[in-house]
């Protein structure tokens, strides 16, 4: 029996098989992870930049309106990376503590970052909130893809 036939389909997977998508079929098999990645870094990304100027708006500093996109942000980041892009099945719950440790210390990291980053190009050079936070956000997906494969979602090999 094939092993492939057993395996779990997502849902982004039965989309990939609709006639008018299943031409991409052997481009999503080979880059299925990057591009969930993209796909929700990029919801993510939204979230981020929309909730900011939300709080902006309503009369929150950049700095502090930053944070609280932020958690909206790392939250759906969290819940997303861990179920579709990675498929990452803690094994009991030291290793969803291990994973969950792991993500939001590596987006604190990268928040960070964001933080420097905004707070240099808007109280500093004087640019534009909404292009600085755009920027602070191309360089903090790079930066969270990284920390989520090499350390969060890593395989581990079986002790076996």
């Amino acid at each position: 029996m094939n092993p492939a036939a057993n395996e779990k389909k997502d849902i982004f997977d039965r989309l990939m098989e609709l006639p008018f998508l299943c031409i991409f079929n052997p481009l999503w098999k080979r880059y299925r992870e990057a591009l969930l990645y993209l796909f929700f870094g990029g919801l993510t990304t939204v979230i981020s930049i929309g909730s900011f100027a939300f709080f902006v708006h309503v009369g929150i500093g950049a700095l502090i309106a930053n944070v609280f996109s932020w958690i909206l942000a790392v939250l759906f980041a969290y819940i997303t990376n861990s179920i579709w892009v990675f498929s990452a099945k803690p094994s009991g719950l030291s290793e969803l503590i291990r994973q969950m440790t792991g993500f939001y210390g590596g987006r604190v990291a990268t928040l960070l970052l964001e933080e420097a980053i905004l707070f240099i190009g808007i109280n500093l050079l004087g640019f534009p909130v909404i292009l600085v936070k755009i920027a602070a956000q191309i360089l903090v997906l790079i930066g969270n893809y990284i920390i989520s494969k090499v350390f969060v979602f890593r395989k581990r090999k079986d002790p076996a």
